[in-house]
């Protein structure tokens, strides 16, 4: 997602993963949650590698500096920095994905230290973490962050629906 909004802000984005179609729809995003004050915190820097594979070179680059012919991989160590401020700063944090490629490292190192940062958060009482989908849940079991947040949800669409406040199927069918 942070690729589509980095793209969609005239970034280039080398070979990474990119919904190049919805930039229209990632602008109108940003601009809404400048209004009220909301930050989406994308990130300042990035680890770049030319394939997906285990043990290959990587480099961390500013965002802005991805060659064409690297993908973005996982969010670099200032952008963790940053993460993790803004969980010190929050009382809740709602956790959708997880932040690179999680499944092969060492592109797992933002997903680990904020998953690891979060449920040191939880342990201390000063944050309610709420987790949903199936990538977070399997990120967090990985770093095991997951018992030490609030609550987890296996649901991922459906979880940020509950989130909205949208009436899901099942739950009317047991009410109704």
């Amino acid at each position: 997602m942070a690729n589509t909004f980095l793209a969609a802000q005239g970034l280039g984005v080398g070979r990474s993963l990119c919904e190049h179609e919805i930039a229209d729809t990632a602008r109108a995003i940003a601009a809404k949650a400048a209004r009220p004050g909301c930050e989406i915190l994308l990130p300042r820097d990035v680890v770049v590698a030319a394939e997906l594979r285990e043990g290959t070179a990587r480099k961390v680059v500013r965002a802005e500096d991805c060659p064409d012919d690297m993908m973005i991989l996982d969010a670099g160590p200032e952008s963790i920095t940053r993460i993790e401020q803004a969980m010190d700063r929050a009382r809740t944090l709602i956790w959708n994905g997880p932040l690179g490629a999680f499944e092969i490292a060492p592109f797992d190192g933002a997903t680990n230290a904020a998953a690891t940062h979060a449920a040191a958060l939880c342990r201390s009482g000063k944050l309610i973490a709420v987790a949903g989908g199936g990538d977070t849940v399997a990120a967090l079991n990985r770093a095991g962050a997951a018992e030490h947040f609030t609550y987890i949800s296996t649901a991922g669409g459906a979880f940020l629906e509950w989130m909205e406040g949208k009436t899901l199927p099942g739950v009317a069918a047991l009410i109704g």
